[in-house]
């Protein structure tokens, strides 16, 4: 069953710089925006939202059964995309849990959505994430596979000390790809977009270091692969492949 405590807002927009208009890229003669939607709305936790600044965006994503909201165009981030949903989604304050997931994700898997939003029943966590394993080589060195660096705090579980797009921790031991998707308590993601960009943020251009810098807490859970974000052509290719029936 479905919770009205938790919302599932996916920010999507068409001027992606190399993949522009992906969230309408036909994948299995459907737009990725459905895919995304369909595997947001089989982790049964909630209503699931888009949040756009494209009409086309809106009807495809009407289309696919989800319910649509036309947002600004001047947010510098998805985190700001979504609060506006937020806001205009749930005034009265009943969600007490958003979470974010990108709208190019997918092949994002349901039970990985669901084992984030778990986290959140612990207090002391504000904001919840995912995290796996790397196993390629060439990723721990990539900069643009972003790593978390973390303490183990249970079986499967990171608390998050820093996110970086160098190789580390230094030294033997697994290194954790990030995997950019969120789930705040409604009052952390207030506090979050309340915020100004931090000193570290700017520096390694990753939004989640306003929230550590800013003393909130981070958990990861530890999920067994990296769900594909599509960027680029290629990527786009992949995701054709993978999703064929």
């Amino acid at each position: 069953m479905r919770n009205r405590d938790v919302l599932i807002l996916i920010p999507a927009r068409m001027a992606a710089t190399r993949l522009p208009g992906k969230p309408l890229a036909d994948i299995g003669g459907k737009p990725m925006i459905e895919h995304v939607i369909r595997r947001a709305a089989a982790a049964r936790l909630g209503e699931v939202i888009v949040a756009t600044d494209s009409e086309p965006i809106l009807v495809a994503a009407e289309k696919a059964g989800a319910r649509a909201l036309m947002t600004s165009t001047d947010h510098a981030s998805g985190s700001d995309r979504i609060f506006e949903a937020l806001q205009r989604a749930d005034p009265d304050g009943r969600a007490r849990i958003v979470v974010n997931v990108q709208g190019d994700l997918p092949t994002l898997a349901a039970a990985d959505l669901r084992s984030a939003v778990d986290l959140l029943d612990d207090p002391a966590v504000d904001i919840a994430t995912l995290a796996a394993e790397i196993v390629r080589a060439d990723e721990r060195t990539n900069p643009n596979v972003v790593k978390l660096v973390g303490s183990p705090v249970a079986p499967g579980r990171l608390r998050a000390l820093y996110f970086t797009r160098a190789t580390a921790p230094y030294g033997d031991g697994p290194l954790y790809h990030h995997i950019g998707l969120y789930a705040y308590r409604r009052s952390a993601l207030e506090r979050f977009v309340a915020l100004p960009q931090s000193i570290l943020e700017q520096r390694e251009k990753l939004e989640q270091l306003r929230a550590l810098e800013a003393g909130m807490r981070i958990d990861a859970s530890i999920v067994a692969s990296v769900p594909l974000g599509v960027d680029t052509p290629e990527d786009l290719e992949t995701a054709r492949r993978l999703l064929a029936d």
